[in-house]
C-alpha cells in the first residue's frame, strides 16, 4: 500500500459521513441475510469506482442480467460502464460438487488464488465479491483463514480496495468462520434486517459499522431504509401522516349533492420515498425497460392519465392530488413522470390485470372516499394504455406517441368506464 493512504467514497451515507469513506488499499466486509441489501452495498460501492473513472472487478454469483436490473433500482445503468470497461463483470460458478469430495478444502483454495490470478489480469482500483458465502465452507477453518490472509495480503500490496460479501452466520460454525475471518479486513458492515409487516413500503434494518483498523471515529449504530434510487441509506425522513383539505364550489355542490362542509382529507408521505422522475431520467428509465423488452421479451405498459383543467377550475382535483394519488397507488417498481395536464406510469410488469389494479388503486387514492365525491371526479380523469411492441426502438419513439395522441374517445376515455369494462 502508498504510503498516503486517503479515504474514498464508499456510495454508503452512513460511513461517507461519519468516517469519511473508506481507506483506499483497505478491506471490508459485508455481513447480511438474503435480502438485507447486501449486493446494493456492492453495486452503489462499485458505482462510485465507475464515476471516478475507476476500474471496478466486479464477482458475482448473478446472472447478468439479474446484476443488471439489481443495479437499474439504484438508476445505475451498469452496462454502460461496462461497455467503457470501467467496471468488469466476472460470473462466478458456486462449487456445488466440491462438498461431497473427501477433502473439499485443496479445491476451495483454488478459488481463492483464482482471484488473485483475475485481479492481476485486470488490474482494478477496486473489488468486490458478491458473494463468498459458497467459497468458505473449509473444515479445516485455520486453513481457511491462513488463505484469506493471504488473499487481503495479495489485494493490498496491489493497492486496491476490497469489499466482501457474506451471510449472517446462521449456525456456530458459519458463526465462526465469519468471525474469523472479519478479524483480517479493515472493518465491517452488518446488516440486520427487520422481519417487516406484509404492508411494510420499504425494507429497512440496523445497520452497524465496526472498525478493525484505522476509522478512529468509532463504532456507529443507525436505523437503515433500502429505497428506489438510493439503495441502502440511513438518510431517510421519519413516516408521518398530515392531512389537507379543501371545499368544494357550490357549484359543484349543488349538482352533486354534495356535502359542502365535507372536508378532502389526503394522507402525504414523505417525498424522499417518491418515484416520481423529471422527463431526461425517466427516459433514461424507459430506454433500460425496453433494452430488457428486446433482450427478454418482458412486456410492460405505459399509462398517460390526463386531467380535465375543468377539475381544477370547479374546485374537484388538482394535478398535485391526482399525481399523489397515482403515486401511492403505483407499485415501487414502478415509475411516474409529470408532463403538462398528464401523468405517465411505467408499469414494469405490463399486462391487463396490472393495468386495472393500477385504476382501481387510484380511485382508492383520491383525496376523499365519498361516493358523490368519487363519482363526480371520474369524469375529468381519462386514461390512455400503451402496451410495448416491436414498432417502438426508444423512449423517445414510445413517450412521443403516448404524449402525441389527442383526447378522443377512440385513444382516451375515462376512468370510471376504463374500470368497469
Amino acid at each position: 500500500m502508498s504510503s498516503m493512504i486517503k479515504r474514498i467514497p464508499s456510495g454508503f451515507s452512513l460511513i461517507d459521513k461519519n468516517w469519511g469513506g473508506i481507506y483506499k488499499g483497505g478491506s471490508y466486509m459485508v455481513i447480511g441475510s438474503r435480502k438485507s441489501g447486501r449486493t446494493l452495498l456492492g453495486l452503489q460501492c462499485s458505482l462510485e469506482a465507475a464515476k471516478a473513472s475507476e476500474v471496478c472487478l466486479y464477482f458475482t454469483l448473478m446472472r447478468p442480467k439479474d446484476l443488471m436490473i439489481q443495479a437499474a433500482s439504484l438508476n445505475f445503468d451498469i452496462q454502460s460502464y461496462m461497455n467503457q470497461n470501467l467496471i468488469i463483470v466476472v460470473r462466478v460458478a458456486p462449487p456445488n460438487d466440491i462438498y461431497d469430495m473427501y477433502n473439499p478444502d485443496d479445491y476451495l483454495v483454488e478459488y481463492f488464488h483464482d482471484i488473485i490470478t483475475v485481479v492481476d489480469q485486470y488490474k482494478p482500483t477496486r473489488i468486490i465479491f458478491d458473494e463468498l458465502t459458497p467459497f468458505v465452507g473449509f473444515k479445516n477453518l485455520d486453513f481457511l483463514r491462513d488463505t484469506f490472509l493471504r488473499t487481503l495480503e495479495n489485494i493490498e500490496e496491489r493497492d486496491i480496495t476490497s469489499l466482501f460479501i457474506i451471510s449472517e452466520p446462521a449456525t456456530q460454525k458459519a458463526q465462526n468462520i465469519v468471525e474469523g475471518m472479519s478479524q483480517f479486513v479493515t472493518g465491517t458492515i452488518l446488516l440486520k434486517k427487520e422481519s417487516g409487516g406484509k404492508g411494510d413500503r420499504f425494507q429497512s434494518g440496523q445497520v452497524i459499522i465496526t472498525p478493525n483498523v484505522g476509522h478512529t471515529e468509532g463504532e456507529f449504530v443507525s436505523e437503515y431504509r433500502i429505497e428506489p434510487n438510493k439503495g441502502v441509506t440511513t438518510e431517510f425522513s421519519l413516516d408521518r401522516t398530515k392531512t389537507q383539505t379543501f371545499d368544494e364550489t357550490p357549484r359543484l355542490i349543488k349538482s352533486r349533492n354534495f356535502n359542502a362542509h365535507t372536508k378532502i382529507e389526503m394522507p402525504l408521505e414523505p417525498y424522499a420515498f417518491s418515484n416520481v422522475y423529471n422527463y431526461n431520467d425517466f427516459l433514461l428509465i424507459l430506454n433500460n425497460q425496453i433494452a430488457l423488452y428486446k433482450s427478454t421479451g418482458q412486456t410492460f405498459n405505459l399509462i398517460s392519465f390526463k386531467l380535465e383543467p375543468s377539475a381544477q377550475m370547479r374546485g374537484l382535483l388538482n394535478m398535485s392530488q391526482l399525481q399523489n394519488a397515482i403515486r401511492l397507488a403505483a407499485s415501487k417498481k414502478d415509475k411516474i413522470c409529470v408532463v403538462e395536464n398528464k401523468i405517465v406510469v411505467l408499469l414494469v410488469r405490463g399486462n391487463m390485470k396490472s393495468v386495472v389494479d393500477l385504476m382501481t388503486n387510484v380511485q382508492s387514492n383520491l383525496p376523499n372516499k365519498d361516493l358523490n365525491y368519487i363519482n363526480a371526479v371520474l369524469e375529468f380523469i381519462s386514461i390512455f394504455n400503451q402496451e410495448i411492441d416491436e414498432r417502438f426502438e426508444n423512449a423517445e419513439s414510445l413517450m412521443g406517441t403516448v404524449l402525441s395522441v389527442e383526447s378522443s374517445l377512440q385513444n382516451y376515455q375515462p376512468l370510471n368506464k376504463y374500470i368497469g369494462e
